[in-house]
């Protein structure tokens, strides 16, 4: 007896009936489908609209910190903090910033909170404002202050250089938390 061409055809049919019907039964466990995120196909899209890769902390160890005293506004220092590793990180929170002797921090101003932490890309840059003393000079304790200590969630601290001169500061210091621009950081 000879098989009759149309069998492998059917039997092909047949299986891949079943195992469509199997993978539809494999559904009904009340949890339908989940979106895993992109296929490895996806990853030729652009940088701009693909998934950003974990990160890390940003650490002391990984970044540069800048101190520039600006002349508008007056009073003012902008807090530079660029990620120098080659991954990315995540910012959080505002620089704990002690000026000299200090032992405490300055307080950050509440207004500047963003809704999200930064993710800084290798190269990319976060910066804070500091008003360094009331406008009209009423403020108390007013002194001049020549270091500078940055403390970040990891890592070590970062002490960024003052002007020689050093800076102004009187117990009205404030920090804005950290930012995507130096203007934003700046005008609040």
């Amino acid at each position: 007896m000879t098989a009759s061409p149309v069998a492998p055809t059917r039997l092909l049919a047949a299986t891949t009936f079943a195992l469509a019907a199997l993978a539809l039964t494999a559904c009904q466990n009340g949890e339908g489908v989940r979106d895993e995120g992109p296929s490895t196909a996806a990853s030729s899209a652009s940088p701009r609209h693909a998934a950003a890769p974990a990160a890390t902390p940003c650490s002391g160890s990984r970044t540069r910190t800048t101190a520039t005293a600006v002349s508008r506004p007056a009073n003012r220092l902008l807090l530079r903090l660029t990620n120098t590793g080659t991954a990315n990180c995540t910012l959080t929170g505002y620089p704990r910033a002690r000026f000299g002797e200090e032992s405490s921090a300055v307080q950050p101003a509440e207004e500047t909170r963003p809704r999200t932490a930064l993710t800084l890309s290798p190269g990319e840059s976060a910066y804070a404002g500091v008003v360094l003393s009331s406008a009209d000079g009423s403020a108390a304790h007013a002194r001049t202050a020549r270091t500078l200590t940055l403390t970040l969630p990891a890592g070590p601290a970062a002490h960024p250089p003052l002007p020689a001169r050093g800076v102004h500061v009187d117990d009205a210091m404030t920090v804005t938390y950290w930012l995507s621009s130096g203007e934003a950081a700046l005008m609040y």
